[in-house]
């Protein structure tokens, strides 16, 4: 009774934890119908909070960042982002909003330009950089939620060198969220960037309004600003150099093409081209870079101006929390505090958007590849795997703002700079000459930034590189492990094809699998007298199937097979198929459910080293036919009186 109630209890968590993975196709997106009831679109201005609590969000963070990479430059340094904002970023990803509007975003553009194992490869190493992008999203806001707790003036006794502690639970509330189920997540979102804009207006009138009553304020940051660097060419010259320290501001532009789907858009848009949806996506990119930039702007200037230098240093009050600083010095404990709360439960939903955008991307490549295990379309064990190594990413960095700062501009920067590449290679393929030039140019910009990110603080594409690697590791794992794996998600028979397979339904049922080569009539005829002669088959009542191996790379596809007469005798279905022996137990199968007879195929051993073979077959899809086939068969139906049956010979 005991060992019942266990494996009941057993069962009804293996089906809480992987709910919903039935929804998944095999593209790793919801079906179409699942997404339409998940939601009837809503306003772009609405989807932009979504968006803009991981882009706004940063505001809590940015200045003082900003402040420590560029001391009393940092507003020229500021400028200087911003103008790479609207002049760069945004026009990139106002593109990639045309290009990918269904929120795959510039990976998949760049996924469709390259095929095979090479295309692969360089999509998993972006995905690598996605997961530092957004898993270090997860712990950086965590991290400064918590310093916005900890250096509270009412919690400092309490919580004074617990920030480590806070921001691990802070991590742990947003994985029970996500386990429990994300849901009206446009709702809380359109709210909180509400109320937090709303606060932050305030804290920018009041802070511009102190530095402009008190007069000798401009002129003291300016009398210090040209004894440190001299005349204005200086000063710009040095906030191009210092100004890639400050690319945290550029977040939340790949989370914006992200959450495309959710776009409203026009009651005529169609799934092959959303005209309303592009529009209203690039109006919501338009506007959350201009409100940001607006910001970004006001904020390093006052925060300047008025914190002294020491305060933003590691164990200042205005480290990692700089508005807040503002917030509580100048309009007093009680808006200090609701300022606080306001940050707060932004960052926190901040990392809550990062889980969303690793939870869209990660099951939409790895599954379809084979490269995770059929698990990864689910959202609860994943949530599980980001929340663990969320936890690692914590503790390795003593949940440390300004530790983390380079790691996540990292994994930003090299974002922005592969859609840079993208959109330069989709003008380019489209003949548009200037906006070629113009992206080209953008893409420099972004690449040089990056570089100098790296060069600097190299940490980012340490982590960078550790996610990289164990993606690809893990990846190949599952590959091998699900090497024999069924894994053709259709088949279609054209009218030939179903005409030879109901000639053949009335008696036994003989298929000759063939490599095509000259395919010649005395290709065929050797073939078919060597199977007879083999088999000791009398007669002629077989039919060829053949099968070509267009990309070996990709995992999941469907099947056509189209039959024709060769040689006004010899009866040849053709497939095309990422792998031959997968195609073939596919095909196989597939017969036998239509016609209720078992099917027999015939094949000639392959030559050559077993392992060789095997590797053929993993890395190219070809090898040793004959046996993975029956393997193949033989994990896809485990009633051997039901199998197809395999000859050799």
């Amino acid at each position: 009774m005991a060992t019942t109630e266990h494996q009941t209890a057993a069962g009804r968590l293996r089906a809480w934890m992987l709910q919903g993975l039935a929804e998944m196709n095999n593209k790793g997106d919801r079906s179409t119908a699942t997404a339409g009831a998940a939601h009837h679109g809503q306003p772009w201005y609405r989807v932009m909070c979504l968006t803009g609590v991981d882009y706004f969000s940063t505001l809590g963070y940015q200045p003082g960042i900003a402040a420590l990479a560029a001391g009393l430059l940092s507003p020229v340094a500021t400028i200087v982002l911003v103008l790479v904002t609207l002049a760069g970023a945004l026009p990139v990803y106002r593109r990639v909003a045309e290009e990918s509007p269904h929120g795959a975003g510039s990976i998949a553009m760049l996924e469709r330009l390259l095929s095979f194992w090479k295309g692969k490869l360089f999509v998993l190493t972006l995905l690598g950089f996605a997961a530092t992008d957004f898993l270090i999203t997860i712990t950086l806001s965590a991290a400064d939620a918590s310093t916005h707790l900890v250096e509270n003036p009412h919690l400092t006794g309490a919580l004074h060198g617990r920030q480590m502690t806070v921001t691990l639970i802070l991590v742990a509330l947003l994985g029970a969220v996500f386990l429990k189920g994300f849901l009206e997540a446009v709702g809380v979102a359109t709210a909180l960037v509400g109320l937090y804009l709303t606060l932050n207006v305030v804290v920018v009138c009041v802070g511009i309004w102190h530095v402009v009553t008190a007069e000798h304020v401009v002129a003291d940051w300016a009398g210090a600003l040209t004894a440190e660097h001299g005349n204005g060419f200086a000063m710009v010259g040095v906030a191009l150099v210092v100004f890639p320290k400050l690319a945290l501001g550029l977040s939340g532009f790949e989370t914006g093409v992200a959450v495309m789907p959710l776009v409203e858009g026009d009651a005529d848009d169609t799934e092959e081209r959303p005209t309303g949806r592009i529009r209203d996506a690039r109006k919501l990119l338009t506007t959350a870079a201009l409100i940001m930039s607006v910001f970004l702007i006001t904020t390093s200037f006052i925060t300047t101006l008025l914190i002294p230098a020491a305060e933003f240093q590691p164990g200042g009050q205005a480290n990692g929390r700089a508005l807040a600083y503002l917030a509580h010095t100048y309009l007093g404990g009680a808006f200090g505090t609701v300022y606080d709360v306001s940050t707060i439960a932004i960052l926190w939903f901040a990392g809550a958007s990062a889980m969303a955008g690793l939870l869209n991307l990660m099951p939409r490549y790895l599954p379809r590849y084979g490269m995770a295990p059929h698990w990864a379309r689910a959202v609860r064990p994943m949530v599980i795997v980001f929340i663990l190594i969320a936890f690692l990413v914590t503790w390795i960095f003593d949940a440390n703002v300004d530790a983390q700062g380079g790691a996540y501009a990292t994994g930003v920067l090299v974002l922005i700079s592969s859609a840079a590449i993208a959109v330069t290679i989709a003008a380019r393929k489209a003949g548009q000459r200037n906006w070629t030039i113009g992206f080209a140019t953008i893409a420099a910009v972004f690449l040089y930034t990056t570089v100098v990110n790296v060069i600097e603080r190299p940490d980012g594409v340490k982590i960078g590189a550790c996610f990289i690697a164990g993606i690809i590791l893990v990846s190949l794992l599952s590959r091998l492990a699900r090497a024999f794996e069924l894994r053709v998600t259709s088949v279609t028979l054209d009218p030939m094809a179903q005409r030879f397979i109901r000639d053949m339904a009335s008696r036994k049922i003989r298929f000759i699998a063939n490599e095509p080569d000259q395919r010649d009539r005395a290709e065929y005829r050797e073939k078919l007298d060597q199977i007879r002669t083999d088999h000791d088959i009398p007669g002629e009542d077989f039919v060829f199937v053949e099968v070509t191996v267009v990309d070996p790379s990709e995992f999941e596809s469907g099947l056509t097979v189209r039959g024709e007469v060769l040689h006004d005798r010899y009866r040849v279905l053709t497939l095309e198929s990422s792998s031959i022996s997968n195609a073939l137990a596919a095909f196989l199968l597939h017969v036998r459910d239509e016609t209720g007879r078992t099917p027999h195929i015939y094949f000639e051993w392959t030559e050559g080293n077993p392992l060789a073979n095997f590797l053929r077959f993993f890395l190219f899809g070809q090898g040793e036919v004959a046996p993975v086939t029956r393997e193949v068969l033989r994990e896809a139906e485990p009633d051997r009186r039901a199998r197809p049956r395999v000859h050799t010979g």
